[in-house]
C-alpha cells in the first residue's frame, strides 16, 4: 500500500489563553475518541498539527483508501465530528486567502531535495 502525504495551514485567534486551550483539546490522549476514529477510518494513518505564533501547518499521511472528497462527507454526516468542528471554531479562524467557510487551505509544494 502506498502513501500519499497532504499538508494544509490554518490560522488559530491570535489569543494567547484561546491558543493554550486549543493546544490542550490536542495533547496526546485528549482529541476526543470519536475524532482519532473518524480520522483513522478515513484512510489517513498518521496526522500531526504544527504551531507557530498562531499559525499551524497539519500534515497527513493517508493510505490508498483515502478520498477528501469522501472524508468530508463522511464528517459531514457524523454529529460528533459537527460538533468537534463547530468547538473548533471558536479558536481557529479562516486564512486571508481562504473562501468563506474554509478552515485548512492545502499548501502548494514549491521545493523538495
Amino acid at each position: 500500500m502506498s502513501i500519499k502525504r497532504y499538508c494544509y495551514s490554518c490560522d488559530l485567534k491570535d489569543d494567547s489563553k484561546l491558543i493554550a486551550e486549543y493546544k490542550a483539546y490536542h495533547a496526546e490522549g485528549k482529541a476526543w475518541p470519536e475524532i482519532t476514529k473518524s480520522i483513522k477510518d478515513a484512510g489517513i494513518v498518521d496526522m500531526q498539527i504544527y504551531l507557530t505564533g498562531n499559525r499551524m501547518f497539519m500534515i497527513m499521511e493517508v493510505n490508498d483508501t483515502f478520498n477528501p472528497d469522501k472524508k468530508a462527507a463522511m464528517d459531514a454526516q457524523n454529529p460528533k465530528v459537527q460538533e468537534w468542528e463547530n468547538l473548533m471554531w471558536d479558536y481557529q479562524q479562516e486564512l486571508p486567502w481562504a473562501e468563506k467557510g474554509e478552515k485548512w487551505i492545502s499548501l502548494d509544494k514549491i521545493f523538495q531535495l
